[in-house]
C-alpha cells in the first residue's frame, strides 16, 4: 500500500514496508490521513490529497509530521491504516476518511485508542464515536433542510429516491423520511446502487414508472453524475435533486448535458466570489479556491478540497490551545486537542463556521450551505 509522507518543508511518497515502526515525537505534531486516492471515491480522494499543498507545515511553531495512507474507499483498508497511525506512527491526530463507510471505522479506532479524529465524509457520530470524533462535512440534515424547502417552494409531492447501498445512501434516505415527509412530500419509489456500479438503468427505468414529481440522488463524486446521465436520457422532465457530495467539476464533465437544470446542495466554497464581504466563509473560500486552481486548472474547486483544507483550520485554532498544557507525543496533548474542539468558538473555514460542542460533533449551521444549479456547464446559483 502507497503511503505519503508530508514533513514541515517536504512532500515526499514512499513505500514503507509492512511493520515499521514510527518512533513517537515530542518535537513534531503527527497527523495520519487516510484517505481514498484510489477505488470508486478516488474523486474525491485524490482532491483532498491534493489540497495538502496549500495547509500549513507547522501550528504553533511545531512542524507537522503528516502522514498520507490510501485506503481505497474500502473500510477494512481504512481501518488497518487508522491502527498503524495508532501503534507505529502513535499519531496525535487522525484524520479521514473520504467517505461514509471507511470514516466510521476511521472514527472507531480513533475513539478506541482516544486520539482525536477528524472526519471528512457525513457519516453517524453515535455516542460511542462522539467522545473523539469530529467531522468537517455539513451533516446530511442541513444539507437536506435546504433540497427539501426549494421542492417545497415548487410544489413538489412525490419524490423518488436513488442513493447508494451504503451508509451515505441510508443518511440521506431517512433524512428525507424525518425532514420532507413532514413537509407534506412523500416517497414514490427507492432505489439502490453499488458505488462501482456502472449502470442504474434498472433502476431508472423503476423511477421512471414510479413518475415522481422529483427525484433525490443521495449519491457522491462521479458516481452521482449516473443516475443523472440516465434520467435525462430516458426522458425524465421533472427536477434532480443531488447531495453536496457531488459538488464538483467532475460531476459535470460526467454527466455533461444531463446536468444542465440540476438543483444541487453545496458548500460555500463552491462559490466564494458571490459571498458577502462579512461572511466568515469568504477569505479562506477564496484563498483555497484561488490557489487550487492556479494549479490545477480554472473551474477545478470542490467540496472535496474544502474539507480537508477545513480540518487544518480548525487545527490552527486548537493546536496553540493544547500546546499551552501539554507536548505532542503525550495522552495528555491529545486530551488538550479534544477540549480545544470544544472551546474554541467561529472557526472560520471555507466550507462553514465550526463551534463543537459536546452533542453536536459538526458543529455547522446555516451559514455553511448554498444551493446550485448547472447553467451552460457551469455552476451558477439556483433560484
Amino acid at each position: 500500500m502507497k503511503r505519503f509522507y508530508l514533513s514541515s518543508a517536504v512532500i515526499a511518497a514512499a513505500l514503507a514496508l509492512p511493520g515499521s515502526p514510527a518512533m513517537a515525537q515530542t518535537n513534531e505534531i503527527t497527523i495520519g490521513i487516510s484517505i481514498s486516492t484510489t477505488g470508486p471515491a478516488a474523486a474525491l480522494g485524490i482532491p483532498e490529497r491534493n489540497a495538502l499543498d496549500f495547509v500549513p507545515k507547522e501550528i504553533g511553531g511545531v512542524p507537522l509530521k503528516l502522514i498520507v495512507l490510501d485506503d481505497g474507499g474500502d473500510p477494512t483498508n481504512a481501518t488497518t491504516n487508522a491502527r498503524r497511525f495508532v501503534t507505529e506512527s502513535k499519531a496525535d491526530i487522525i484524520i479521514g476518511s473520504s467517505i461514509t463507510p471507511p470514516a466510521v471505522a476511521v472514527s472507531t479506532v480513533a475513539n478506541e485508542a482516544g486520539i482525536p479524529h477528524i472526519g471528512l465524509a457525513p457519516f453517524p457520530i453515535t455516542p460511542e464515536r462522539a467522545k473523539w470524533s469530529v467531522g468537517m462535512p455539513q451533516p446530511v440534515p442541513i444539507m437536506g433542510k435546504v433540497l427539501y424547502e426549494h421542492m417545497k417552494a415548487h410544489n413538489i409531492k412525490t419524490v423518488g429516491y436513488i442513493g447508494f447501498s451504503d451508509s451515505y445512501g441510508d443518511l440521506w434516505f431517512n433524512d428525507f423520511k424525518a425532514q420532507a415527509v413532514p413537509m407534506g412530500m412523500t416517497v414514490a419509489d427507492e432505489e439502490r446502487f453499488a458505488r462501482p456500479d456502472t449502470s442504474v438503468v434498472g433502476q431508472v427505468l423503476k423511477l421512471l414508472s414510479a413518475n415522481p414529481d422529483a427525484v433525490l440522488v443521495g449519491a457522491s463524486g462521479t458516481a452521482a453524475g449516473l443516475p443523472q446521465t440516465a434520467l435525462r436520457e430516458r426522458g425524465y422532465k421533472g427536477l434532480i435533486y443531488q447531495t453536496h457530495g457531488a459538488a464538483s467539476i467532475d460531476f459535470i464533465r460526467i454527466a455533461g448535458p444531463a446536468a444542465e437544470g440540476v438543483i444541487m446542495a453545496s458548500g460555500p466554497v463552491m462559490n466564494p466570489e458571490g459571498q458577502a464581504d462579512s461572511a466568515l466563509t469568504k477569505k479562506p473560500g477564496l484563498a483555497l479556491d484561488t490557489a487550487y486552481e492556479a494549479k490545477y486548472g480554472p473551474n477545478s474547486r470542490n467540496q472535496f478540497a474544502g474539507h480537508l483544507y477545513d480540518a487544518f483550520e480548525v487545527l490552527k485554532r486548537v493546536i496553540p490551545v493544547a500546546l499551552k498544557t501539554a507536548k505532542p507525543g503525550t495522552p495528555e496533548f491529545r486530551e488538550a486537542i479534544r477540549q480545544a474542539f470544544l472551546t474554541e468558538r467561529e472557526i472560520a473555514a471555507s466550507q462553514g463556521v465550526y463551534n463543537f460542542t459536546e452533542k453536536d460533533r459538526f458543529g455547522l449551521d446555516d451559514r455553511s450551505r448554498i444551493l446550485l444549479t448547472v447553467k451552460g456547464g457551469k455552476y451558477v446559483a439556483a433560484q
